[in-house]
């Protein structure tokens, strides 16, 4: 996941240890600069290609996940070219990160690849550092597609897998043929 010699700071290490320890299955991971949803892989599987798109196992449900957020926010959805991400009107607000930018060590491949949680990076806004006049109209924007992202938890395959008993079986592997990526279920 990250290359040799990499140093990972003790607050991610923090992170990371708290996703094991929780059985989150979504999140989002909130960013300036750009208007437009992306999800994972992050990394492009040819690490000289940049631009490369790279889909995990559950490209629809990612896909599925970064519309659930573009389509409920006014601006993202706005079809404009002329306005602040206008490049990504034409693919609906939302884009693989490998084919935007490949990049290492990115939390939606670690939450993919490590726990059982779908993670995409919703880039909020074109000024990476918006002055706090801006922040109430920001927030408005984003709002309802937040929420609408959240509605999504109650999407797919929910339930508690037990013995014979009815006691839960923590750990067990469920697996969906034709998808080649397993979860497991928490505590």
């Amino acid at each position: 996941f990250f290359r040799p010699g990499f140093q990972v700071a003790p607050e991610t290490k923090a992170v990371m240890k708290w996703l094991r320890s929780i059985p989150f299955v979504l999140s989002a991971s909130l960013h300036g600069g750009e208007l437009v949803v992306t999800y994972p892989y992050d990394y492009s599987r040819h690490p000289m290609e940049e631009k490369m798109f790279s889909p995990t196992p559950d490209e629809k449900m990612f896909k599925m996940l970064a519309k659930a957020y573009a389509d409920a926010h006014p601006v993202i959805s706005d079809r404009s070219e002329l306005r602040c991400g206008g490049n990504f009107v034409k693919r609906g607000g939302v884009i693989n990160g490998a084919e935007w930018y490949s990049f290492t060590g990115g939390m939606a491949d670690f939450n993919y690849l490590h726990t059982n949680c779908f993670e995409v990076t919703v880039e909020v806004g074109c000024e990476k550092f918006p002055l706090e006049e801006e922040l109430f109209t920001i927030w408005h924007e984003n709002r309802d597609a937040l929420l609408n992202y959240m509605e999504m938890v109650h999407r797919g395959i929910k339930g508690i897998v037990s013995d014979k008993f009815g006691n839960p079986i923590k750990n067990a592997r469920i697996s969906v043929r034709g998808i080649q990526h397993d979860v497991t279920t928490g505590n």
